[in-house]
């Protein structure tokens, strides 16, 4: 059976856009290597997780790594604390938090803190919520945990019971789709107020703490040295925590060995996809953060990942890059990140395994539309290539072009067995 090389690109999937001659960033970005990869392959689109669900990175990564959302799903919040390293038990509750900028009747004013909160500041803020705020609602025990950039963890622990994680998101850019984090098409501009979705005392009590917490951490943050000197250099305050994605409970995700026949390592950038991979028995590899010098982590990734595959059933690597220029509706910061992957991963990649020796796979866990600066239900391109694959003389590989690959359409949950069975499995 041949190594799988599964690479996720976030985010990449894209509409067409006046400015680039009506074409997405990745068909208007120079990709030689991904572009002869495609002619040597076979392309196709993925629905990751349905029509009309515009799905967060976690529901549409279980998708892709051929678990069913609706099935083994529990909410973000419980794989973004496992990712980043915290206590967690059925019965605790935890949320996705972003740090984010809070005006007067807790108005959103930016729903990143200005996209330029260092982790330092944001462990600080963290930390502090953590040691100084007590919730009173119910006696309770509050964790909060900075992970990467604006973005962190939130667990809440009953003491001497449980809590649900039916409530409602205070994010008010996401929702909840039977119980899925996904991507609204109008998102308020005020904190929205935390309720429970059923009548248990236990999601009342949940939705409580959490109103709780927003409104008296806003308070905390406020006046935060942190914040003083973001104000005084002209950023704009992390004074707000906005959160979504509720879970209560571990997920019973059989092992993706016992479901593939293939030991899967991973490289990942963020607690979210860190947790998949943890809860799934993945052997997660430390690498570095992209960061500021991209393209220099991106070609020691794909160098580690020439020697890692050397010793691995197959490697899940997911990278970041094309999702935040999206976010931010930046499509020439979006073609330069494809073309930045193309050029110090993929090159360094290609060029350090033997093709036919392995399968490789390209595909994104979602689109995100610069229009939209949200993730969208948009199929996102698929390719196929290396050995057992034939080619299918496709033009390359974009949304276009992936639209007339002899793979057709697939579903999310339909891809990870694709590659098993490619890769010869018996």
């Amino acid at each position: 059976m041949r190594p799988i090389l599964y690479v996720i690109l976030d985010g990449l999937g894209d509409r067409p856009i006046p400015a680039l001659g009506d074409r997405t960033p990745l068909e208007a970005a120079t990709i030689p290597e991904l572009t002869a990869l495609a002619r040597r392959g076979r392309t196709g689109l993925v629905q990751t997780v349905g029509k009309g669900i515009a799905p967060e990175s976690d529901v549409a990564v279980t998708a892709i790594l051929g678990y069913d959302p609706f099935t083994y799903h529990t909410g973000r919040g419980v794989f973004e604390a496992v990712g980043a390293g915290m206590a967690f038990r059925d019965g605790d509750l935890a949320l996705r938090g972003n740090f984010a900028t809070g005006g007067e009747g807790l108005r959103i004013l930016d729903r990143r803190a200005g996209r330029d909160l260092t982790s330092e500041e944001a462990g600080a803020l963290a930390d502090a919520v953590t040691r100084d705020l007590r919730l009173e609602a119910a006696p309770a025990d509050l964790e909060v945990r900075a992970s990467i950039g604006h973005r962190c963890a939130v667990v809440i622990r009953r003491r001497g019971g449980r809590l649900s994680g039916k409530i409602s998101n205070t994010d008010p850019a996401y929702g909840r789709v039977e119980g899925l984090g996904v991507a609204r098409e109008q998102a308020g501009s005020v904190t929205e107020e935390c309720t429970p979705l059923d009548s248990s005392e236990e999601a009342r009590t949940a939705a409580a703490l959490v109103n709780e917490f927003t409104r008296r951490s806003h308070e905390l943050l406020e006046r935060h040295p942190v914040n003083a000197r973001r104000r005084a250099r002209g950023s704009p305050p992390a004074n707000l925590i906005l959160v979504r994605d509720a879970g209560d409970h571990l997920p019973s995700m059989p092992p993706i060995a016992e479901r593939s026949g293939v030991q899967f390592g991973c490289f990942v950038e963020m607690p979210v996809e860190r947790g998949i991979a943890q809860l799934t028995g993945m052997r997660v590899i430390p690498v570095p953060p992209s960061g500021v010098d991209k393209a220099g982590v991106y070609a020691a990734w794909a160098r580690t990942a020439t020697e890692e595959i050397k010793r691995s059933g197959g490697l899940y690597i997911h990278i970041k890059g094309p999702d935040e220029p999206g976010h931010d509706g930046d499509w020439e910061a979006k073609r330069a990140v494809i073309e930045t992957i193309d050029r110090a991963f993929f090159a360094t990649l290609l060029a350090g395994i033997e093709p036919e020796e392995v399968v490789v796979a390209v595909t994104a866990d979602h689109a995100t539309p610069c229009a939209l600066h949200r993730h969208s239900d948009d199929p996102v391109p698929l390719l196929l290539a290396g050995g057992g694959v034939a080619p299918d003389g496709g033009r390359g590989f974009s949304e276009s072009a992936s639209a007339h690959g002899s793979l057709g359409t697939l579903k999310g949950v339909e891809v990870l067995p694709l590659l098993v069975k490619t890769a010869g499995a018996p």
